[in-house]
């Protein structure tokens, strides 16, 4: 059968099973947004601005699973997708970003709007396709799914020229690739399965990778096995119930004493799809001395790229986990386990009674609807959303880990919003919320039940805080106190804007906000001085942790 490129490209989104693409039209992806229309089965929402879709494109992966989609024009579209894509790319998200660009005659003349975007993602994708002859696009966009979603996930694009848009070629639909988890043989976990057993003080550390592959259950079940403490990275917060005993906290600069003490002591890591990242092994010449070292990834890039691994399983982590598990005997930890036990509750003890954004945090997650996801951007927000929020399950926490991109929340909630139909909640600051306000937009235009509490400090906190404690106090273009009224602000958008400015206003503030299935914005007014705790720089060790917090 006889088909345009154009409607060759819908009809292989439709074969990968994409029921929503996220986008901005132009002049170069006329003849695809035509396609679009005139089939009708893909929802198309169109964003505030290219950068928008791509976090929505992120979210709605990171929310549901499956693979985002996004499509840009040429030129300025194009490359207002980047920062999107390299968030997705550092975090490991299957995405398929569509552009398009100028005709072949075109190319390579400086033609309005025309940009080498292939050249400019090369870095940040798992791969990219400039796509220039009609009877390969098929092909080429079920590799770029195939990719997407095998092995160690990424973000692949596209990019199809505007004469193969409008070319025909034959076109025969077929069925998906299915994903293929290789199985780990027992044999390639021998050296494995004697080293957990004989160490007394098991540690599991678990990262966004035991997500990515739905390993939640096998974690909970080696956990439970061992008897072993786990530690959580930002990444894998969900991936091990934060109502668990064995639950640590989130390890890293910004983690809990718990976490680090425990990692301190252990004599054994098992790090399951963590790549030991600067927030994490802090030091990385001291950060497992004198430990062995466990470590399961999908990628061999990052076995001992970071941390010397004393032995390694390359390999998908579930697959991992389902052969490692029958494999092992019980080991003794016990008497490490209700070690690191007091080491929590001796923590929760000595806690200071929680500032005003902390405890809106912990409202939030006594109130929210059940299932709701959780959106962030970056900074202190972010942080005391890791803290304060316990994540029960998998994908209800959605963040920029590796690139740490502020105005990535609000594109990502309507991602959430979009693939899950729950209930988002966007944990922001006043910095990140001003750098993608415009998406408030899209969220009113479609009614999404997003409830963002807006951490107003009138401060890029984060830096701020930084300054203070390693600038002697010079504040040097943090206290931003822009004037923003950000309840009219909301209002004149369409949305429900409240304020939060005391103790007393919290319940009543959230109760209407989960209540209203449209958007809703809580300013919530809190001190320039709430600090992120702990809090040391990368190149210390975990020692500054514990003897800061033994000083409190």
């Amino acid at each position: 059968m006889k088909r345009s490129g154009a409607e060759i490209l819908i009809d292989c989104l439709k074969e990968q099973g994409v029921d929503t693409v996220f986008g901005y039209p132009g002049g170069s992806v006329l003849d695809i947004y035509d396609a679009l229309y005139r089939d009708g089965s893909i929802r198309h929402v169109i964003t505030a601005h290219e950068q928008g879709a791509a976090h929505a494109a992120d979210g709605y992966a990171r929310a549901t699973g499956k693979v985002g989609v996004c499509f840009a024009t040429s030129g300025p579209g194009a490359t207002n997708l980047v920062t999107g894509i390299a968030t997705a790319f550092m975090d490991s998200i299957p995405l398929v970003a569509v552009t398009g660009n100028v005709g072949i005659n075109f190319l390579g003349r400086d033609s309005f709007q025309e940009i080498d975007i292939t050249g400019i993602t090369m870095p940040i994708t798992k791969h990219n396709f400039i796509v220039k002859d009609v009877n390969e696009l098929a092909d080429i966009l079920r590799e770029a799914f195939r990719i997407a979603n095998s092995g160690r996930k990424g973000p692949v694009l596209v990019d199809i020229l505007k004469n193969v848009q409008i070319a025909q070629a034959e076109y025969e639909a077929q069925k998906p690739q299915p994903v293929v988890r290789k199985p780990v043989p027992a044999s390639a976990l021998t050296q494995t399965v004697t080293a957990i057993e004989q160490s007394e003080r098991p540690l599991l550390m678990v990262g966004g990778g035991a997500i990515a592959s739905e390993a939640g259950a096998e974690v909970k079940a080696l956990a439970e096995k061992l008897n072993a403490p786990v530690a959580v990275t930002l990444m894998g917060l969900g991936a091990f119930p934060a109502s668990h005993p064995l639950f640590m906290g989130m390890i890293g600069m910004h983690g809990t004493h718990a976490a680090a003490k425990t990692c301190m002591q252990s004599d054994c890591i098992i790090a399951i799809g963590t790549r030991f990242s600067d927030r994490v092994a802090l030091n990385r010449d001291r950060f497992a001395k004198d430990k062995t070292v466990v470590q399961i990834d999908i990628d061999d890039a990052e076995i001992d790229k970071n941390v010397a691994a004393t032995h390694s399983v390359l390999g998908d982590v579930k697959e991992t986990l389902k052969t490692l598990l029958p494999l092992l005997k019980q080991v003794n930890a016990r008497p490490f386990a209700e070690q690191a036990k007091a080491y929590k509750a001796e923590e929760a003890a000595k806690a200071k009674a929680p500032e005003l954004g902390h405890k809106i945090l912990m409202e939030a997650a006594r109130l929210a609807p059940k299932g709701s996801v959780v959106a962030t951007d970056v900074g202190q927000h972010q942080m005391w959303t890791a803290q304060y929020y316990p994540f029960e399950k998998p994908r209800e926490l959605l963040s920029s880990g590796g690139l740490g991109t502020m105005g990535f929340g609000f594109g990502a909630a309507i991602g959430a919003a979009f693939g899950t139909g729950k209930h988002v909640i966007l944990v922001t600051g006043d910095g990140s919320f001003n750098m993608n306000l415009n998406e408030l937009s899209t969220a009113v235009t479609n009614q999404l039940p997003i409830t963002v509490l807006l951490m107003n400090n009138k401060a890029l906190g984060m830096v701020r805080q930084w300054q203070k404690l390693f600038y002697a106090r010079r504040f040097s273009q943090t206290d931003v106190r822009k004037k923003t009224d950000y309840v009219k602000f909301a209002e004149s958008f369409g949305a429900v804007g409240l304020s939060v400015s005391k103790e007393e206003d919290i319940v009543p503030a959230l109760t209407q906000a989960f209540n209203t299935p449209s958007p809703v914005v809580i300013d919530c007014r809190i001190s320039e001085d709430e600090n992120v705790l702990p809090m040391i720089k990368p190149g210390q060790t975990y020692d500054t942790i514990i003897t800061e917090w033994e000083e409190r």
